[in-house]
């Protein structure tokens, strides 16, 4: 198997690191301000903003998916739905949200799982 460099990407962190140019063999490498490495997003900050509103976004998406083709809201049927591996909980361990901005968008999301469900809606 051959190595594909044009796959290769550089990412600088920190104030200073811009100016450098990096080579693989002969070839100039690119530059990136984000990258995503087993499914996060990091950019050049290490910030995880740009993670979160995708993940809230797709979230949103499966919430949205769920409540147009589900006709009951019973917590029987809506639960295990929701309770299914998703986006949301996705590298949840690696993730310690530096703002509270981030915090509040996937909150929202998850209150917004809660008010779908009969019987649950006190709780968002």
């Amino acid at each position: 198997m051959k190595f594909n460099k044009g796959k290769c990407r550089v990412l600088h962190l920190g104030k200073n690191t811009t100016g450098y140019q990096y080579r693989l063999g002969v070839d100039l490498l690119g530059n990136s301000t984000v990258e995503k490495n087993l499914g996060v997003l990091v950019d050049n900050k290490l910030s995880m903003s740009q993670q979160c509103a995708l993940v809230a976004k797709k979230a949103n998406g499966t919430l949205e998916c769920i409540k147009k083709s589900v006709a009951s809201r019973s917590r029987e049927v809506i639960l295990p739905l929701l309770l299914c591996p998703d986006e949301a909980t996705y590298c949840v361990q690696f993730r310690a949200l530096q703002f509270k901005k981030d915090s509040e968008l996937l909150e929202r999301v998850q209150q917004r799982a809660m008010r779908m469900i009969r019987g649950l809606e006190h709780l968002s």
